[in-house]
């Protein structure tokens, strides 16, 4: 994990400019919730450190809505105002609530990106900020939301020895004082645990990904990777190629004769740009992977799985038990 420089802590450098909590709790049950979800699209709230630059991270996100920062699943007794938060004494964590549509950003893609910027080996603080107040978490208020959270945050527990994040049901949340909102855009030069270029790195993700944007040929991660391992949907962690079956193909994406499982993948129709080609997804995190073409003269199958690296994640094979894939070991030679 990246460590950050700046040593401010955002809790002592606002201490003295308090003003009062101007949002109200959101209660699980609460009906008016579901309104909000069932007309405006779908709500999560992740608490990943500082939420400034949480944030400013899911304000950027195409497919993001509305992105606010506030306090949630604290004690229930204590309306929270930002001073009393960062006392560590109401168990409230700095909660950034993020609606989305997810027509145009499925909540897998979301998740990546929070745990992308974060350090779940991290107990009560995140970069340069300690506290509870900074403890990190995840919080949903419906069903089908817990499932994927878990799901996702399962695949990331195998990753680390350490795990802290909080992964439970919504209890509350309460919006923060109105200066916090929007804090980088109106002070660009605020401390942020969460840099631009991390930023930038997951909006090109989630934009091959979810928009089915392609990367440049000759300029992407895995083109001329030769490890042995398997490759996974960077988002779901749903196994798709083995490095068996990647070859060196001339186009400058990464190639391969087959996958895995066929069932892994979605082949759609794609008339776009001119051309007619066929379109390849993952079949569970539906994200856009790259096309396929037959006739292939480098392929040793004639078939060729033109993929995109952003769409990927490679496990080596030497990590591949401890993963939870060692059940594909076999496939890999």
């Amino acid at each position: 994990m990246k460590k950050k420089t700046i040593v401010i802590s955002a809790c002592a450098f606002l201490f003295a400019s308090i003003l009062f909590v101007t949002g109200t709790e959101k209660e699980q049950k609460d009906p008016e919730d579901k309104k909000i979800m069932l007309n405006e699209g779908k709500i999560i709230y992740l608490a990943g450190g500082c939420f400034w630059g949480m944030e400013k991270l899911f304000q950027s996100l195409p497919g993001v809505t509305d992105a606010v920062s506030g306090y949630a699943n604290g004690k229930k007794d204590i309306l929270p105002d930002y001073r009393s938060v960062c006392t560590g004494q109401t168990g409230y964590r700095e909660t950034v609530r993020v609606s989305y549509d997810p027509k145009k950003i499925s909540l897998e893609a979301l998740l990546f990106a929070y745990y992308y910027v974060i350090d779940p080996r991290v107990k009560d603080g995140q970069g340069n900020d300690k506290g509870s107040q900074y403890q990190t978490g995840i919080y949903y208020d419906d069903e089908d939301s817990g499932e994927t959270v878990i799901r996702i945050s399962d695949i990331v527990k195998k990753r680390t020895d350490k795990f802290y994040v909080e992964i439970e049901p919504l209890e509350n949340f309460h919006e923060a004082e109105e200066y916090h909102q929007d804090y980088l855009d109106k002070n660009p030069g605020g401390y942020c645990h969460v840099n631009p270029a991390e930023i930038n790195e997951i909006i090109k993700i989630i934009d091959v990904t979810q928009n089915s944007a392609t990367e440049r040929p000759f300029d992407n991660l895995y083109w001329k990777n030769h490890e042995k391992g398997i490759y996974v949907d960077i988002l779901t962690g749903q196994p798709l190629f083995a490095s068996t079956d990647k070859y060196d193909s001339s186009c400058g994406w990464p190639s391969f004769s087959k996958p895995i499982d066929e069932n892994a993948l979605i082949e759609k129709k794609d008339d776009s740009l001119g051309m007619s080609r066929t379109e390849v997804r993952s079949s569970q995190g539906d994200s856009h992977l790259g096309h396929v073409f037959t006739r292939d003269s480098e392929s040793p199958t004639g078939t060729r799985y033109c993929i995109n690296s952003a769409s990927l994640r490679f496990i080596p094979y030497e990590n591949m038990e401890k993963e939870g894939y060692g059940h594909l070991k076999a496939s890999v030679r």
